[in-house]
This record gives C-alpha cells, sequence and structure tokens, in this order.
C-alpha cells in the first residue's frame, strides 16, 4: 500500500512538473489564426514579403476612393508625359463653386496675391514682380488672365488642372492651395475676367423714339 502510495505522488508530481513546462510540444488549435497572428505591417516597413504570400499592397490608397475630410474631388489624373488626354478632358470638369460672397471673395484675392500675383500680377495682367516689365528675374512674361482672348476663353475645369498639376513654366500649386481655395481662385479670376469685359465694352446710345404725334 504503501508503494503504491508513493508510486502515485510521484506520477502526479511528475505530470504537474511536465504541464508547468515552457517547452510545448503541441501548441494546439488556432480558431482565428489571422487574428492570433496579425499580418499588420507599419506603414513604412519592407513590405517585399507579402509578394510570396500572395498578398498585394503597395502603401497606396484605392484608385478612385476619397480620403476621409477630402473636398470637392477632381477626378482626372495627371497625363503622362507626351500625352494630354485628361488635360483636353478637363475642359468638360465644371466649377461647383458658381459665386464668392463678399467675404469670401476677400479671402479668395488675399490666395491669389500670395500664390499668383507674384507670377500674373495684381491686375491679372502678366506683369508681377517676377516679370516687372521685362526687368525682374523672369524673362519670360507669365500668361495674361486678363485681356488675353486664350485664357478668358479658357474653361475653369482645364484652369484647375493646371493650377493642380502644372503646365508648362508653372508648377503644380496643389500643396499650397487646398481643391476648395484652387475653384475660389479660379472663380475669382473669372470674375475679374467678367468684370474687365463689362467696363470695357462700348456704351450704345438708345436711338430716339419717334413722335407718334407728329404729322405725316
Amino acid at each position: 500500500m504503501k508503494k503504491l502510495s508513493i508510486i502515485a505522488v510521484l506520477f502526479t508530481a511528475a505530470v504537474i512538473v511536465i504541464s508547468c513546462s515552457d517547452v510545448k510540444r503541441e501548441p494546439g488549435k488556432v480558431y482565428v489564426p489571422d487574428m492570433a497572428y496579425s499580418r499588420a505591417y507599419e506603414t513604412y516597413a519592407d513590405h517585399s514579403n507579402l509578394a510570396d504570400a500572395g498578398i498585394f499592397y503597395n502603401n497606396r490608397p484605392v484608385v478612385g476612393t476619397i480620403a476621409r475630410g477630402e473636398e470637392l474631388p477632381f477626378h482626372l489624373t495627371k497625363d503622362e508625359p507626351g500625352d494630354s488626354t485628361n488635360y483636353v478632358a478637363s475642359k468638360l470638369v465644371k466649377n461647383p463653386i458658381d459665386s464668392l460672397a463678399a467675404g469670401e471673395f476677400k479671402e479668395t484675392e488675399r490666395l491669389y496675391l500670395i500664390n499668383c500675383g507674384i507670377c500674373h500680377g495684381p491686375k491679372l495682367n502678366g506683369n508681377g514682380p517676377l516679370y516687372k516689365d521685362g526687368n525682374g528675374p523672369y524673362a519670360a512674361k507669365p500668361a495674361t488672365l486678363v485681356g488675353d482672348a486664350k485664357y478668358e476663353a479658357m474653361p475653369e475645369g482645364q484652369m484647375f488642372y493646371s493650377v493642380a498639376y502644372g503646365k508648362n513654366m508653372m508648377g503644380s500649386y496643389a500643396s499650397q492651395l487646398s481643391r476648395k481655395q484652387r475653384w475660389q481662385v479660379i472663380k475669382y479670376i473669372k470674375l475679374k475676367q467678367a468684370a474687365s469685359k463689362a467696363s470695357a465694352a462700348p456704351v450704345v446710345a438708345a436711338a430716339p423714339a419717334k413722335d407718334s404725334t407728329a404729322k405725316k
């Protein structure tokens, strides 16, 4: 009886020691392996090994999606060098800003003078500080936004494309102006163009009315 008790105690002690050991011969079953062993990666971590597992990830948002907080999305991307498909298509994009209230007009004018006036001039005549009647550091005169039929006829969507992505000698202003501010500046330019045309239109005097009482 004594021997059986000793064997039972030793066997129990052995089971306890084995069960408390850090070495696990069989890890067991995991119900949801992707949650137990996360595939999450830091944004700028090396993702080259994901392709081996059949996972595509390039750190970029899905094409066509809009980030939270973004407004007035512009659906056309920048053309590849030598291509002008989207630049031409931008003619059909309408300006979502249809008017500027007095306070908005004043703020938009400030944005224009800060970002655009240095080249295109405070009067939108292409004579800003960089050109300065040909005496400035910039030899080529920037575009005359008011007074040049080409730019007065340019659709607002095409102006937005140029401001967002740059065109010819003008660089992109996407980092300086939000989408809404770009549209507002373009509306400001169009309002200035319209005001210039209105002031330049000749005044035609109305013909005197005929006297119906005159004798025939």
